[in-house]
């Protein structure tokens, strides 16, 4: 295991930052996750016309700006005059990465062209023992790895998938096989209409070798009920109620 997982379990990881009152995905965003006891950051990755990795969800700017073009139609120069409110604006996650040197960050690299612009990133920030990259797809998800010698990387959703339904099936070798290599799921609490976090399933995970992180988990009543049931983090909106909860959580000790 990486620096990534060093601070002790259960983690909290800031969905976006913790944006209530502010952009997702800024500095300020991740200025007051960090402010409420947050150690890890959840971000996602797009690409700009130059190839930048640009801190953004979406692929275009409609919904955090009200525009419709593209972070891939645009430069890094012409992000960074949009404005998002709050005086944020779009921000390179080489910029995120130095700004906050102690934070571990979770990478969900969005696009394929933003695959080797966010190894450069990671690279000259020498942050790759305090990242995790994750990516719905495992083509993203092997490139960026292969990319990031020894970096932390988490379950794409074909292979979320294949494990989910071995450990449903009760075939632990399945398991083991579908999430060999990795170091974390990262899953909502309902996948085809399975429910994934049953203890059956997280002993299954964690008898594969890897970390379970549920997302987007915000009702601090649900944070305490999934730490008590061994889930390893969970992937919040609001650090503000994960941090205390985790702190008051007890969780079951993990075999890894």
């Amino acid at each position: 295991m990486t620096r990534f997982f060093e601070p002790p379990r259960p983690r909290v990881l800031a969905h976006r930052g913790l944006a209530i009152d502010v952009p997702e995905n800024t500095l300020l965003a991740f200025e007051r996750a960090v402010a409420v006891g947050a150690a890890y950051i959840e971000t996602d990755v797009h690409a700009s016309a130059d190839g930048v990795a640009i801190l953004a969800h979406d692929p275009d700017l409609m919904r955090v700006a009200g525009l419709g073009a593209r972070i891939g139609e645009l430069t890094a120069a012409e992000l960074a005059r949009v404005g998002l409110g709050a005086g944020q604006g779009l921000v390179p996650l080489a910029e995120a990465l130095d700004a906050f040197a102690g934070i571990r960050f979770n990478i969900d690299v969005k696009d394929p062209a933003a695959v080797e612009p966010t190894a450069r990133a990671v690279r000259a920030a020498a942050a790759v023992d305090r990242v995790l990259v994750s990516s719905f797809s495992e083509a993203r998800r092997r490139a960026a790895v292969a990319l990031l010698p020894g970096v932390a990387t988490s379950a794409s959703a074909s292979r979320f998938v294949r494990a989910l339904l071995a450990g449903k099936a009760g075939f632990g070798p399945g398991v083991r096989r579908a999430l060999r290599g990795l170091d974390a799921v990262q899953i909502p609490e309902r996948a085809l209409g399975l429910a994934t976090t049953t203890r059956r399933m997280i002993r299954a995970f964690h008898a594969a070798g890897v970390e379970v992180h549920v997302w987007t988990v915000n009702a601090q009543e649900r944070m305490a009920e999934l730490f008590a049931l061994g889930v390893d983090g969970v992937v919040t909106d609001r650090a503000d109620l994960g941090v205390p909860t985790a702190a008051a959580a007890s969780i079951p000790a993990n075999p890894l």
